[in-house]
């Protein structure tokens, strides 16, 4: 097929859009970021109460996006080998001999569902593969498909019997998304289609080839110097003990981002630019994801808990304090 051009990759954005339209009402931002980190190759956290349809949106998306799909539902007795694997003795021509049998985690598409309700232990099998894309069982290294995004989801409320995911695991998500409940009208509309019909039956919108290729143009796109400029300004913003620290970080947040924040700004205004059709990001698109980005990867202080302030709000203070006039 033709290459694709920014202008195209609008156009294939749309037309999942679309598609995802006749099952999912409402959530555009969450699904123009999942798409975002897609093309990004990146993964996600999302982060909703119970019955806000966080399975049937990823579900959703893997059979437009025709990729290969699996679920893994986290649980305390879960073990890492029921993730990524294992070797079984198996028997051939008379002889014993050991046959690795793949794992759910060798999917396009991999949905982790209430990942902190498995021990760290097994939350660790994920390490590897989101970094590195790849697993490792019995010393032997073996690629996950291309492309791989893993899609996690957590529960706000319920935190007894759970683990909270560890700072280095956090860190390997891009973005994290929070859903909110939706507007009555919407709520309506949902109601009207899942009480009254069957869910429709979705066709295919996008190639494996197409998708290859935006994820290609994400990376080739190229980007202003004072965009850069101002993705890592925002980041080191957060920073509380660095020289010439702003006030509010200094008084509400307990450690940083690192510099994989600023990468993944960047990559995701991108991404972003992208499917609206745009060659280059603007600094609009970098405050555009600049909470999915910054707001796991931010830890407040005991003033902010004190305060009843989240990472999420002062965030929002700190985006007001580098403004995008001062570039």
């Amino acid at each position: 097929m033709s290459e694709l051009s920014p202008q195209s990759v609008q156009e294939v954005y749309t037309r999942i859009r679309q598609e995802i339209g006749k099952v999912m009402v409402g959530q555009d931002a969450i699904i123009r970021l999942l798409l975002a980190s897609l093309f990004s190759r990146g993964h996600c956290l999302l982060i909703g109460v119970p019955g806000l349809a966080k399975t049937l949106l990823v579900r959703t998306l893997s059979e437009v996006l025709q990729l290969s799909f699996k679920r893994i539902q986290f649980t305390p007795d879960l073990m890492p080998s029921d993730i990524i694997g294992s070797e079984l003795l198996q028997e051939h021509d008379r002889r014993l001999q050991f046959e690795y049998q793949p794992g759910p985690i060798f999917a396009n598409l991999l949905l982790a569902d209430e990942i902190n309700r498995t021990p760290p232990k097994t939350q660790s099998a994920l390490l590897e593969a989101m970094q590195e894309r790849k697993v490792t069982v019995a010393g032997k290294s073996r690629p996950l498909p291309d492309p791989f995004v893993v899609v996690a989801t957590q529960n706000p409320i319920e935190q007894e019997g759970t683990y909270p995911l560890p700072e280095a695991q956090l860190d390997r998500f891009m973005f994290s998304l929070y859903l909110d409940y939706p507007e009555k009208t919407e709520e309506m509309e949902i109601v009207q289609r899942t009480t009254l019909q069957e869910l429709p039956t979705l066709e295919p919108k996008v190639t494996l080839d197409e998708i290859l290729q935006a994820q290609k143009l994400v990376l080739a796109a190229p980007v202003s110097e004072h965009v850069v400029d101002y993705a890592v300004e925002l980041v080191r913003a957060t920073r509380p003990n660095r020289p010439g620290a702003l006030r509010v970080a200094q008084d509400y947040i307990e450690w940083g981002a690192g510099p994989r924040a600023s990468q993944y700004l960047i990559l995701g205004a991108k991404a972003l630019a992208l499917l609206k059709g745009k060659i280059t990001p603007e600094i609009a698109e970098v405050r555009e994801v600049a909470l999915p980005v910054l707001q796991h990867r931010v830890i407040t202080n005991y003033r902010a808990t004190g305060a009843g302030k989240k990472s999420k709000d002062v965030l929002e203070m700190l985006l007001q304090s580098v403004p995008e006039k001062a570039y």
